[in-house]
């Protein structure tokens, strides 16, 4: 997986390259992520899925041939995450994380399956927790919101807002039964939910900012789709196709961007218009001005 963010960053750094005027450091960063991304596809493949790991022998982890950690998500996430993996590969990775990986039940994303007990080679640290609990088979909240996220990055809005519900800490207190189950705070985002026979579904360590950042960046910038750009606002949302839009209120600098979003062809993504104060955009984006007023912002989603 850690292939893939490379890549990702490397894209990344070609294109601040390009900004700053150096294009022979953007050639070199995009050459490298080119050669990285044919890399990944020719040996991290299993062949179902993408492959976790590789010992210094030579021995996959993450692959069909384990007899533990068979498949993991964050592979599988990165892949669709950093655009870099081949679309019909993705599509078949995600089918097998979502057979193998989602506890509906439960209500939780594992990390991993099966969990490391006695595997050889001795992955290191994460063989010392015990089976289902944290990274070793549990849910791993950061990673399956880049499991989710992965989904948006693709334009499949319901899926990613089904799973999104799916590990939203708040639906594991609904009822006493759950909150018995949970046994944690569901107003505060949990770093892992375990996933060991006698404790399935109960809740880790909670209040860990690295998961409830990526939990709120998820909802806000990829789900309703608000990111902030420079000194622009861009508003590109992936919703279920049930939702018929939503209100959002943004601040900046003293004014007031109050945001309408209309969806109403019913898609998972695709904005057809956007207007600042009645007037169209014609790049798409809304520009911030730190004037103390109080805007208008008016987003169509639909097909062009």
């Amino acid at each position: 997986w850690l292939g893939w963010f490379l890549y990702s960053n490397l894209r990344a750094w070609a294109g601040l390259a390009t900004e700053r005027g150096e294009p022979e450091r953007a050639a070199k960063y995009a050459e490298q992520a080119a050669q990285l991304q044919q890399n990944l596809e020719a040996n991290a493949w299993d062949g179902a899925w993408y492959r976790r790991a590789y010992f210094d022998d030579g021995t996959p982890l993450g692959s069909a041939r384990n007899d533990e950690c068979q498949i993991d998500s964050i592979a599988q996430s990165w892949a669709a995450i950093s655009g870099a993996g081949a679309p019909e590969r993705v599509a078949q990775a995600y089918a097998a994380a979502e057979a193998r990986l989602v506890n509906a039940e439960a209500g939780l994303i594992q990390l991993l399956t099966p969990p490391f007990n006695t595997s050889q080679p001795d992955p290191g640290y994460i063989q010392g927790y015990v089976p289902g609990i944290r990274e070793n088979g549990a849910q791993y909240t950061h990673a399956a919101l880049w499991f989710i996220l992965g989904y948006i990055e693709r334009g499949q809005g319901d899926r990613a807002a089904e799973l999104f519900a799916l590990i939203n800490p708040v639906n594991h207190a609904r009822t006493p039964a759950e909150v018995q189950r949970y046994k944690v705070e569901p107003y505060v985002v949990a770093a892992d939910v375990y996933t060991h026979p006698l404790h399935t579904g109960r809740g880790g360590w909670t209040w860990y900012t690295g998961s409830a950042a990526w939990m709120y960046r998820l909802g806000v910038e990829s789900l309703l789709g608000l990111k902030l750009r420079g000194g622009a606002l861009l508003v590109d949302p992936c919703l279920p196709r049930g939702w018929p839009g939503f209100k959002a209120t943004v601040r900046h600098g003293g004014s007031t961007y109050t945001i309408t979003v209309e969806n109403p062809d019913g898609v998972n993504r695709g904005v057809v218009r956007v207007e600042l104060d009645g007037e169209q955009q014609a790049n798409g984006s809304v520009p911030l001005a730190a004037d103390g007023a109080t805007h208008q912002v008016r987003v169509v989603m639909g097909t062009a």
